[in-house]
């Protein structure tokens, strides 16, 4: 439906991984198998050349979390979504390998976006719109007022932590979503997956039965910067 922001996940290694060719041979941590941190992981090691399957040795762990397996430095390295990396720069915890709101290809990208059920769109477009305007509004409200934004996150539960809230909000790059195309992004990724068995369809057919961008689209020209 719509491309939302870039830049939110970050790796990160210990002490001897300064690039994603030192994944080779170690251990990473994610949540499970096919899990987000999983399927990223995977296609940056396939971008430079490595096997995800046969060249990485993967943790899966939830109790006690990746974060936590690394901090304690039972693994190499881990791929983390905000509050994670925040919390790891605040314990000073080995160092960003990878930071997709800076480093290419990966900052070319949309790294979050939304979908919508098929059934619900086609048959509610004007609500759907509304919906989509919605939270387009919310991401440019999170890049000129962060600071009301995560106050507003803590308030309502969502984060326990203001600070790193606040400093999410402020890394993450929500001012970008103008400037890509989602299209972009949903080949990008879709060719990877489907390039290391992921997914079944390729891109062509995804793009074609699985994408609408017109509310995207018309909404970039209502909702000028």
């Amino acid at each position: 439906m719509s491309g939302a922001h870039i830049g939110c996940f970050e790796l990160f290694g210990k002490e001897g991984i300064g690039s994603i060719a030192d994944l080779k041979g170690k251990s990473v941590g994610i949540a499970a198998l096919g899990s987000s941190d999983h399927l990223f992981v995977s296609v940056m090691a396939a971008h430079i050349g490595l096997d995800p399957v046969k060249d990485i040795h993967w943790v899966t762990s939830q109790s006690p979390t990746p974060a936590e397996l690394f901090a304690d430095g039972k693994i190499d390295a881990c791929l983390g979504l905000p509050p994670v990396p925040q919390e790891l720069r605040a314990r000073n915890v080995g160092h960003v390998v990878v930071n997709s709101s800076m480093d290419e290809p990966w900052s070319q990208y949309f790294c979050c976006m939304l979908a919508g059920n098929r059934d619900f769109v086609q048959k509610y477009p004007v609500a759907t719109k509304r919906v989509v305007r919605a939270i387009l509004k919310g991401i440019d409200f999170c890049a000129s007022d962060p600071t009301s934004a995560a106050r507003w996150l803590v308030d309502g539960g969502f984060t326990p932590r203001y600070d790193y809230a606040l400093q999410t909000l402020r890394d993450v790059p929500y001012d970008k979503w103008r400037e890509y195309d989602p299209e972009d992004t949903m080949r990008f990724y879709a060719l990877w997956l489907h390039d290391l068995g992921f997914v079944k369809s390729v891109p062509q057919t995804i793009i074609a039965d699985g994408t609408d961008w017109r509310f995207f689209n018309e909404l970039k020209r209502e909702l000028k910067a």
